[in-house]
């Protein structure tokens, strides 16, 4: 009989690791819309709703989509991009990640090609890559 200790990880499931997976997730997603009070206050909006929230993944980046109201109705809607859970040496870890987001709207919201990246799902056609921007 052969322990499930010595088997390679994907022979078996461990329903700990799937529910500890979900609780991170849930955490992650929570802790991004709890930031909108922030994230408003650092880009001088008056409100922010955080439209869109994903954790990082093997296959893509974290995502988090906000959209910041302002005196007079208008209106702006930034998506940003963390690292996926596969990069190594990672800047912005997934508890960071609503950190960096508040830094960057406190920094004046500077837009640049070094750190926009396309992305058909923003609604602006691009995304802040977070990491990317940290490293300037």
């Amino acid at each position: 009989m052969t322990s499930t200790a010595a088997a390679p990880r994907h022979m078996h499931l461990d329903l700990d690791e799937d529910d500890d997976l979900a609780t991170t997730t849930q955490i992650f997603v929570s802790k991004l819309r709890a930031s909108a009070r922030r994230f408003a206050a650092a880009s001088g909006a008056e409100s922010a709703i955080v439209r869109e929230a994903v954790p990082p993944a093997r296959h893509r980046r974290s995502r988090c989509r906000v959209v910041l109201l302002y005196a007079g109705g208008q209106e702006s809607d930034v998506t940003f991009l963390g690292p996926s859970s596969s990069v190594a040496g990672k800047e912005v870890t997934m508890s960071q990640f609503d950190t960096a987001i508040e830094l960057w709207l406190r920094a004046g919201q500077e837009r640049s090609r070094r750190w926009l990246m396309p992305d058909e799902e923003a609604a602006d056609g691009v995304a802040i890559d977070i990491s990317a921007w940290l490293n300037r």
